[in-house]
């Protein structure tokens, strides 16, 4: 089997071929990939909820052992014990169930997969031989290396009309991307790197790219049509070039007929590292996962990186490590994000440090525009619901929906 994928603060590379916006979907060796080391035949799985390092994990009965389970049955649980789903309407229903509680195990079991038994919840939905979901459509946010020209970033952006499935059930939505992927690439710079966008409109209409959160010293650069620039006509380019003063979580976006541009998926993360080193979060947290989580709230309904719950990715860490999660607000409302059995340290808004300000909570408020940086500290074994806590946003008579993903703990 392969090695072990490691999560760590810098994104891998990306095949190519897994970002061409097509509904359906990034090739499963993108995702599936089960470990099984040497040395007793432990077992890990790594998910990570920002599309670079999205990975799901085929694993073995004999891999399973490492998590108590006795040959093909689920994680330390006899797989016979759970109810399967009614193969047809018209089935009987389990005893003191209704058609609520068969709706909401289909959407679980669409959610985990394969990882029901390994993650241990076998009991619950019974054993699902079926890919989790989010391996089935297609994922925005991938890094995108910028070229250089001298000392100068840049990075190639084309603004397209894509089909994006929101999850791999319902049809696909006319959506908007930035490089045929929503959210668009994750550029990722260093504080005080000269930075050129080219921006190529393949649209039927005019639009614009604003930095949302950039210092900018030339007001012509901030992407404000009749502002500070026209807008960029069908087939033409522009060119955006600046020097970033400010690090922090930032974001880019259609500033051109907005609520219906950005509402259908024109927007991404523009991550400024600190110039100093010790104040990258790896070093002045200690977070081993870098996890980008815009959410948003119109075409498709209330989405998670482009995507509603079964197909949201779940964030997945080991017993010990620390990851950050970089909370932003794409959308028209705001979205409280609650972590079940998880305090989070919360160490900056809108890409400021809040240092001695810092704090705790479990629920954090994310108004429009805003970002926060929350650090987790995964200290208990588990799977743990992480979800918007305005309720008609993640549940219905039809089971959990839209802005819900989880946290998963492994052993160590």
């Amino acid at each position: 089997m392969p090695d072990i994928t490691t999560p760590t603060s810098t994104p891998p590379a990306v095949d190519p071929e897994a970002v061409s916006g097509s509904a359906t979907g990034l090739p499963r060796r993108t995702f599936l990939k089960g470990a099984a080391m040497a040395a007793g035949g432990a077992v890990a799985v790594t998910v990570a909820a920002y599309g670079p390092a999205v990975a799901g994990s085929r694993i073995s009965a004999s891999s399973l052992r490492a998590f108590g389970a006795s040959d093909a049955e689920g994680a330390g649980h006899d797989a016979k014990t759970a109810q399967s789903d009614p193969p047809a309407s018209g089935e009987p229903i389990p005893d003191g169930w209704t058609e609520h509680d068969v709706a909401a195990r289909a959407k679980v079991r669409r959610f985990v997969g394969n990882l029901a038994g390994p993650i241990g919840l076998a009991p619950f939905v019974g054993e699902v031989t079926d890919d989790p979901e989010f391996t089935k459509v297609a994922h925005g946010n991938q890094p995108l290396e910028p070229t250089l020209d001298g000392d100068i970033k840049v990075f190639d952006l084309t603004v397209d009309e894509i089909e994006w499935q929101i999850d791999a059930v319902m049809p696909p939505v006319k959506a908007l991307g930035y490089n045929g992927m929503w959210p668009g690439p994750l550029l990722r710079v260093i504080q005080g790197d000269r930075v050129r966008a080219n921006v190529t409109n393949n649209l039927v209409e005019t639009t614009t790219v604003h930095f949302h959160g950039v210092e900018f010293d030339d007001f012509t650069q901030d992407g404000i049509p009749f502002v500070t620039q026209l807008p960029i006509k069908p087939g033409e380019t522009f060119t955006y070039e600046f020097t970033v003063p400010n690090a922090g979580s930032l974001m880019y976006h259609a500033h051109h007929n907005a609520t219906e541009q950005v509402g259908r998926g024109l927007l991404g993360a523009f991550i400024v590292e600190p110039r100093d080193e010790a104040e990258r979060p790896a070093n002045k947290y200690g977070t081993t996962q870098d996890i980008v989580f815009i959410h948003n709230d119109s075409l498709g309904g209330f989405t998670i990186n482009g995507h509603g719950f079964p197909a949201t990715a779940p964030i997945v860490a080991r017993q010990g490590e620390k990851i950050l999660i970089r909370y932003m607000n794409e959308g028209v409302m705001m979205h409280p994000w609650h972590t079940h059995g998880f305090r989070q340290r919360i160490v900056a808004r809108d890409g400021w440090p809040l240092g001695s300000a810092e704090f705790d909570c479990d629920t954090l408020g994310v108004n429009p525009g805003e970002r926060w940086d929350a650090v987790v500290e995964c200290d208990r074994v588990g799977v743990w619901a992480f979800h918007c806590h305005i309720l008609p946003h993640v549940e219905s008579l039809d089971g959990m929906f839209g802005m819900v993903t989880a946290l998963v703990v492994l052993p160590a």
